[in-house]
């Protein structure tokens, strides 16, 4: 084992502080006033700066971060941010107590900076140029790597240099006519499984019935559709897997499959070895695809590099530019960049180095034959399975992208509603205006980055045309009109500049004078009804000013197409892909105007039943940012139906919940837009083979009163140490999670239960997961976003506490599906299937056991059936709760009265 690093340590968690100080012997506790002092006064070895300066209370902490030195010497390799998931990473054993934790920090810094020096460190080309860079930055960690880093020889490449070309290719033809055999998808199953595991029957009945979707479809808008219900468990993954893979190489066509969330999305990567062993192989059939928001680009990466950011952010930006050299895609949310690196640097800069503006040039960029996305997208078309998202795959559908998909399985179908809710909604704000006016006109004022307005990036293609460079230069000026910085505060202020600014402004004051007082957590909002006579004046007006902006748009749109109808000497294959991707450009902010006219329309015109509309302030613990006017469809599976499903030629939609928790396959086919096909549409459904029934029980804590926040905490914290951690407590509002976090946190945290929290830790939902996995001892709290999609099988997750019944929130939107949707009924549906969802966390695998208890004596009888059949409920108090869990912890079980029927 390497020497530990001869410099002082500080390790802070909510149960204390501990120095391991230079020449003091062993690590010792501290104060809070000493910590902080010792750290401003000379850089201390932390992990993790952000978090800990959160402890300390002293937010600008700064100093020698462990996981920043990680992301140096291993870049794009995955690590648990604490101080035991560092010590594996580097073959240490992890640390037996806080203080020693301290201790262990100089050593890990120690074993990472020897890996500089070790023969076969796999990431060293291109570590001594980015060192020196971030040397001449103050990098903390700079001058401990430059003594262990020796100058190459050569010069080392350019990292633009180092990355993989990709190369153009023929369109791939149709997919070829078959039928997959449902015997051979049962036999591509057995194979895919291996030999030693042996088939569950319905995961082998739900392979063969699958094979049903990849038949030829028999009419146009009639897919082949089958809605399956497979129980946790089963094994769905590799069910429809199999079937896919068989049809993929067969037709020679491409099958997307689909998720809704970032975590599913790296299970199907995962399984990847099971269908085609050989990596590079691999890589070429089954190919992951996001938007384009999510990937690096490179045009960003080098003017970041090359002086566009400062301070923290530019530090960032070599540790990204050090990521991409090795990275497998160049996704930077969700893929292989940690997702604790832009959390140390609070964020400044990671956005920036994505293409989340939609300004990019294509062909006309340096970097686009080494372009992530692009590489992407193209990989994408010759892959036998693409792995997507929701989002994505209707988005290309909705716009006939040419890669929209024909064969698609949704995986985790039961958030189809939710992901088409987004998808095609309209939003009129300010937030949104200022987007599109910087997307036109491009950086004012004191504005700084590699920002360019529509001028500069297509006036070299407008030149070559007098009324394409007029068409141009009059969408930038009707842009002017749109909102610019401050324009939130000069609508506050009462002094709007332009029609926009003031109808938002009217907008603002009809909230204030019609909303209910809501929680600070919330903004206000009240339905679009009865606007008086200034709203409809300002909307008019607003109006007017966006179709003088989409009439020149308009017109440059078809000056492009006219350049490649004419095909000027000037254009070759990469100015071609230019002039497309910048005439999808336009055609895309057109569609969003267009949208925008249409909204506007209505403020004074009559209600379209097809939709709800509604204004908005948008406020972030009371503090606005946004004033806008929603549209949102009254049932979003109408343009999912007939956007995404009646082109398609056959969609699987699966999920362990798809019926919403109360086995009605009516509601599945409303909520997966099943229901507005004129074809026939297939049921299946598999049980879960576990035996719920014996190894989970559902408890109804009946005397924690509502609203007592003190009550509530202390339930949390001592059904957590009942259950010695293993928790997962998820909230129905923020505040109230921050609330119980604050008084529980320091509490748990002697006992050695460390307490995680969404919403209150600086670090991404994904690693917060990630670390409750890693530590049995470890609980964490969190909202909707934890509720589903959070696989934690085995001992890490043993107890799922809700704080109280997941009731939806009564919004505007929500009031008209509820109304459309049978009142009461409806509410009753949402929550079964959030219960059912949230039940789901806790039994991943064979051998889990655990408790779900609800803080809520109001919880209906007639809301239980959400629950497996089987599951024991009872109603207890909350010590009774207590023993439950604890005997459980314990391996043993506690005599009980009969549990509640389901009403």
């Amino acid at each position: 084992m390497a020497a530990p690093l001869p410099l002082p340590a500080l390790h802070a968690t909510h149960a204390g502080i501990w120095i391991a100080g230079r020449g003091e012997g062993e690590p010792r506790e501290a104060s809070r006033g000493e910590a902080i002092a010792r750290a401003a006064e000379s850089p201390h070895i932390i992990l993790n700066a952000p978090l800990v300066g959160q402890r300390l209370g002293y937010p600008d902490l700064s100093g020698l971060d462990i996981l920043e030195l990680f992301a140096f010497v291993h870049p794009a390799r995955f690590a648990v941010p604490t101080v035991a998931g560092m010590a594996r990473a580097v073959g240490l054993q992890p640390p037996e107590s806080e203080a020693g934790a301290a201790g262990l920090l100089r050593s890990v810094a120690a074993a990472l900076l020897d890996d500089l020096e070790k023969p076969d460190w796999k990431e060293r080309e291109g570590a001594w140029t980015s060192s020196q860079s971030l040397a001449r930055m103050g990098w903390t960690w700079a001058p401990l790597i430059a003594s262990r880093l020796e100058r190459p020889e050569r010069g080392e490449r350019m990292l633009f240099s180092r990355l993989k070309q990709w190369e153009e290719v023929a369109d791939r033809p149709p997919p070829r006519t078959v039928v997959v055999d449902p015997v051979r998808a049962r036999d591509r199953l057995r194979d895919l499984a291996g030999s030693r595991s042996e088939l569950r029957a319905g995961q082998a009945a739900m392979a063969e019935e699958a094979a049903s979707v990849f038949a030829p479809r028999r009419q146009k808008d009639a897919p082949n559709m089958l809605l399956a219900e497979a129980g946790t468990g089963i094994g769905k993954t590799l069910a429809y897997l199999a079937p896919a893979s068989l049809w993929s190489e067969a037709a020679g066509g491409t099958v997307w499959v689909s998720t809704f969330t970032k975590a599913l999305q790296r299970q199907l990567d995962a399984e990847g070895p099971r269908l085609v062993a050989d990596p590079g192989e691999r890589a070429r059939r089954i190919v992951v695809r996001k938007g384009r928001e999510n990937y690096l680009c490179l045009l960003n990466l080098e003017d970041a590099l090359q002086g566009a950011f400062a301070g923290r952010a530019a530090i960032l930006a070599q540790l990204v530019g050090r990521w991409a050299a090795y990275s497998k895609d160049g996704d930077m949310v969700g893929g292989d960049l940690p997702g604790w690196l832009p959390s140390l640097f609070r964020r400044a800069g990671a956005t920036a180095l994505t293409d989340r503006r939609g300004e990019c040039v294509y062909a006309g960029c340096p970097h686009y034959r080494r372009c992530f996305i692009e590489r992407a997208e193209r990989a994408g078309r010759e892959a036998d399975i693409v792995i997507a998202n929701h989002a994505l795959v209707m988005i290309n559908a909705a716009r006939a992208r040419e890669d929209a998909p024909q064969r698609i399985v949704f995986d985790e179908g039961h958030h189809l509603f939710d992901a088409a809710d987004s998808t095609f909604a309209v939003t009129f704000g300010g937030q949104d205006a200022i987007e599109m006016r910087r997307w036109i006109v491009g950086p004012e004022g004191k504005s700084r980055g590699r920002r360019r307005g529509l001028s500069a990036r297509l006036m070299d293609v407008a030149s070559y045309d007098d009324e394409g460079a007029s068409a141009l230069d009059a969408a930038v000026e009707a842009a002017r009109a749109l909102p610019s910085d401050g324009w939130l505060q000069r609508i506050i202020e009462g002094s709007p500049f332009g029609p926009v600014e003031a109808l938002l402004g009217e907008v603002r004051g009809m909230v204030y004078a019609r909303a209910k007082a809501q929680d600070a957590g919330y903004g206000l909002e009240t339905e679009l009804a009865e606007p008086d006579g200034a709203l409809v004046a300002a909307a008019i007006k607003a109006m007017e000013g966006l179709e003088a902006l989409q009439k020149p748009l308009a017109a440059l749109g078809r000056r492009l197409e006219a350049v490649l109808e004419d095909a000027p000497d000037w254009l070759d294959s990469q100015a071609r892909a230019r002039v497309e991707g910048a005439i999808n450009g336009v055609s895309w902010r057109r569609e969003i105007i267009a949208a925008w006219v249409a909204l506007l329309a209505r403020v004074g015109g009559s209600a379209d039943p097809e939709f709800v509309d509604w204004l908005a302030i948008e406020r972030v613990e009371g503090r606005e940012y946004d004033v806008a006017i929603h549209r949102r469809w009254l049932d979003p599976t109408k343009p999912l139906a007939s956007a995404v499903l009646k082109p398609a030629h056959g969609v699987l939609i699966t999920s362990a919940t798809l019926r919403g928790g109360d086995g009605s396959w009516d509601r599945a086919e409303a909520r997966t837009g099943a229901a507005h096909l004129d074809s026939s549409v297939g049921r299946f459904e598999a049980d879960s083979p576990f035996d719920y029934a014996g190894c989970s029980e559902v408890l109804i804590v009946t005397d924690v009163k509502p609203g007592d926040a003190a009550a509530l905490a202390g339930a949390y914290a001592r059904l957590i140490e009942a259950a010695r951690g293993g928790t997962l407590g998820l909230f129905t509002a923020i505040q109230r999670l921050k609330t119980v976090h604050s008084r529980i946190a320091d509490r748990l945290a002697r006992a050695g239960l460390p307490l995680l929290a969404q919403h209150v830790d600086p670090i991404d939902a994904g690693t917060l997961v990630d670390i409750f996995r890693d530590d049995p001892r470890a609980s964490l709290l969190g909202t909707d976003a934890l509720r589903d999609g959070v696989d934690v099988p085995g001992e890490s997750l043993r107890l799922v506490v809700m704080e109280r019944v997941p009731w939806p929130r009564p919004t505007v939107l929500h009031g008209a599906r509820r109304m459309a949707g049978g009142g009461s009924a409806y509410d009753d549906a949402v929550v079964r299937a959030r219960l059912a969802q949230a039940f789901g966390r806790l039994i991943r695998r064979e051998g889990d056991r655990g408790t779900f208890v609800i803080l809520s004596a109001a919880m209906p009888s007639r809301l239980l059936s959400a629950f497996p059949t089987g599951v024991p409920i009872r109603r207890v108090p909350l010590d009774e709760a207590i023993a439950h869990v604890a005997a459980t912890a314990a391996g043993t079980h506690l005599p009980a009265a009969a549990p509640e029927a389901v009403g």
